[in-house]
């Protein structure tokens, strides 16, 4: 399997490995070798479950994703080792890919005590206080000027729908800003309806796309409330939703089901909600399809490349996981958030 990524992914920080059908290490970026304390070459040709210092663990999962599993399935505080070497210890993420298997690492002992999301060199801890700077000054403005409009069309029902949106956003970035400059534990998972998260996404699309888009709900009201953080969920669907719109898609449809006495990459859940955003734009190019999660990656010249990885992130923050299936004419982005 050789990655088609593979300039990119060699210039990730993440530990990354690509695997053939086979399950053989048939290559991978200079973090991951670097992380094992070996060459890439005597890497490569090494079978990945022999690595596995726990026995069947990685095996299984391998067996799991050739038998058409196409959710990422999660090996948490696994044990690796090349032989005469120093034994590692990481979370791995294996998604299933049309040629094998991409493993990402999330190193256990790479920040021993320490989280490296909460430590920001000091030069771009500068750069980001002169941008919040700029960032909340308009945020500021904005948020009085729909206070403004809000007093003026008092009594019209639709202005006030969307003006709120206006107020709830400017809020919301604002704590985004604040996020980045002081980076905090992740805020307490509350009792959240996913419905009330995913009309709120509903009115943002239609602010944004006016009339070119359709934007149909086919909810399940029966669905209880999930342990959820509301904003890094909303965040979560709005980037799908956004994605959706401009792939060129005419029709987006929301649906909410529940799933029950399934799997969460390796973690069995007795219920979960299953969130799907459907769409008939141009769905994702072959060429994309295997590293559409990755940072950076874009189908779009002008696109960031970061709004799925975020998706994805978000997901795994609720012990949840994101996959899709994609076809010209049709594609459905599903997240599952597994209920406690």
């Amino acid at each position: 399997m050789s990655s088609p990524a593979a300039p990119l992914l060699d210039a990730l920080a993440t530990p990354l490995c690509w695997l053939d059908a086979e399950g053989t290490i048939a290559g991978c970026n200079t973090a991951f070798a670097r992380w094992l304390g070996v060459s890439a070459r005597r890497v490569r040709g090494a079978r990945f479950d022999a690595l596995d210092g726990e026995g069947e663990r990685v095996r299984d999962l391998l067996a799991r994703l050739g038998d058409g599993v196409d959710e990422p399935l999660r090996a948490r505080r696994a044990r690796l080792r090349l032989p005469g070497s120093e034994e590692r210890f990481a979370d791995l993420w294996l998604t299933r890919s049309n040629e094998g298997v991409l493993v990402e690492v999330h190193p256990a002992d790479e920040f021993p005590g320490e989280d490296p999301a909460t430590t920001l060199p000091s030069a771009l801890h500068a750069a980001l206080k002169g941008l919040a700077h700029e960032v909340k000054n308009p945020l500021a403005g904005l948020k009085g000027a729909a206070q403004l409009l809000a007093r003026r069309s008092h009594g019209d029902a639709d202005a006030q729908r969307y003006i709120e949106v206006i107020r709830h956003e400017c809020d919301r970035l604002a704590a985004l800003v604040d996020r980045l400059l002081d980076p905090a534990p992740p805020q307490a998972l509350v009792p959240t309806n996913v419905h009330e998260a995913l009309e709120r996404v509903r009115l943002l699309a239609e602010a944004d796309a006016g009339w070119s888009v359709r934007l149909l709900r086919d909810y399940d009201p029966s669905l209880p409330e999930t342990m959820a953080d509301a904003d890094r969920l909303t965040q979560a669907l709005w980037n799908l939703v956004r994605n959706a719109i401009e792939a060129g898609a005419a029709e987006v449809r929301l649906r909410t089901r529940a799933d029950h006495n399934g799997l969460i990459g390796d973690k069995p859940f007795r219920l979960a909600l299953r969130i799907e955003i459907e769409d008939n734009g141009r769905g994702v190019p072959d060429s994309l399809a295997e590293r559409i999660f990755l940072p950076l990656v874009s189908g779009r010249a002008e696109g960031s490349g970061l709004g799925l990885t975020l998706a994805q992130q978000v997901a795994r923050e609720h012990g949840g996981s994101l996959a899709y299936r994609s076809r010209p004419g049709h594609t459905v982005f599903t997240l599952l958030l597994p209920v406690e």
